[in-house]
This record gives C-alpha cells, sequence and structure tokens, in this order.
C-alpha cells in the first residue's frame, strides 16, 4: 500500500489512480492527520508526501515518522516546490529517500516509486559463503576446493559453515560441540578434534586455512 498526502484533491487522486493503474494498492489523504489514522491500521510500503500541507507541512511530519521505530523505515518521497533547493536538502537531510520537484509527471512518479521499494527491498539471503578458495553453497548443501567438489559428512560440512560465517572468530571445543552437535551430545570434545582433523585432510591446502589456537579452541584465518 502506497500513501499519497496530499491537500489539493485533484493532484491527490490524479496520483493515486495512476498508481493502481500501475498495479500498487494507494490510498490518499488531505494532511498528515488523516494519514496517521490510517497508519494505526497498517503501515504502508512507501508514502508520498507533499511539502505544503495546510496546518502542518511535509518537512514535521517526515521528522516525526523517523523519530519513531515503528515508522522509522518507511520509505519516504517529499514533493517539492519547483525550485526549492533548500526543501530539498532539509527533506533528504532528514531521511527522505527521494523527491519529486512539482509540477511532476505521474509516470515520472511511478519510476521514482518503482526505484524506491527496489532500493528498500530486503537483501536475499546470502547462498553461498567464500573463503579462499573455499565455496560453500547453502541450497545445495555443497562444498568446493577451488572448482573440485569436496564430499563431506554432515558434522563436517556444519563445523566448515560455522567457520566460514565466523571468519577470525575463535571457538573452544564446548562451543564446536553445542553448536554442532547439540547441547543433548554425551560425548567428548576429542569428538570435535577428530572431525577438525579429517575436515583438514579433506581441504587438502584449504584446511590450513582452519589454525588450532592452544589452549582455546579453533578457527579460520584464509592466508593463515
Amino acid at each position: 500500500m502506497i500513501f499519497c498526502v496530499e491537500d489539493d484533491e485533484g493532484i491527490r487522486n490524479m496520483m493515486v489512480y495512476t498508481l493502481r493503474a500501475s498495479g500498487f494498492a494507494a490510498e490518499g489523504y488531505a494532511d498528515g492527520q488523516a494519514m496517521r489514522a490510517a497508519m494505526e491500521t497498517a503501515l504502508p510500503e512507501l508514502i508520498l508526501l507533499d511539502i505544503m500541507l495546510p496546518g502542518e507541512d511535509g518537512i514535521s511530519i517526515l521528522k516525526e515518522l523517523r523519530s519513531h521505530n515503528r515508522t522509522a523505515s518507511v520509505p519516504v518521497i517529499m514533493a517539492t516546490a519547483k525550485g526549492s533547493e533548500y526543501d530539498k536538502v532539509i527533506g533528504l537531510d532528514l531521511g527522505a529517500d527521494d523527491y519529486l520537484a512539482k509540477p511532476f509527471g505521474m509516470m515520472e512518479m511511478v519510476a521514482r516509486v518503482k526505484a524506491v521499494l527496489r532500493r528498500a527491498a530486503p537483501s536475499a539471503p546470502q547462498k553461498t559463503l567464500t573463503a579462499g578458495g573455499l565455496t560453500l553453497n547453502l541450497d545445495e548443501h555443497t562444498a568446493l576446493v577451488g572448482v573440485e567438489r569436496i564430499k563431506l559428512t554432515l558434522k563436517e560440512y556444519e563445523l566448515l559453515r560455522l567457520f566460514m560465517e565466523n571468519k577470525g572468530r575463535v571457538f573452544t571445543r564446548d562451543q564446536l560441540l553445542l553448536s554442532v552437535w547439540g547441547d543433548d551430545f554425551l560425548g567428548e570434545t576429542r569428538t570435535v578434534d577428530v572431525h577438525i582433523g579429517t575436515l583438514r585432510s579433506k581441504l587438502g591446502a584449504c584446511g590450513e586455512y582452519i589454525e588450532t589456537v592452544r589452549g582455546v579452541g579453533y578457527r579460520l584465518e584464509v592466508g593463515a
């Protein structure tokens, strides 16, 4: 849902119509008070916010949005008067994601909305981990040394993944047992040493990345 906060009814209706025709859900509001009432039900994906509003201007509304955790990350595009460089700078400094200079074309508005939503979209989960010549494909649950696929047991894979997600961090044997084997494991810490030894062997030259930190445990250090 996109909120259009614009006091000119004709412009507001055109903005809402164009956004809906472009495949977006959109609603229009004449002022900040009406917008706040709507946000009590659900937050919008993006707000198109006019600076020149009756009673309370868009800059004040933007400050309020950015000052509350619930609304701080909602993308905002400010609509400014043509040539008002001051308003543009103030809006961007206060956290606006973009601006439109009035009078603006409806297609320009749609393009800017799409661009801001693309930037605001959450990043895709990381599907691979790399460390030097090592690559883990998290979707396929596979390990590569260079271009050669290495067969690992489940525990070896989980150990390597833990190290690659935390490069340079030292893990004690007890921490590795808890993370990889779970808190119901009844074996000894020697189990970790055995698995580290076989993992290093399978990784060949890249096995040197897994360092023994005497008196503590192990870490993965690329280039060690």
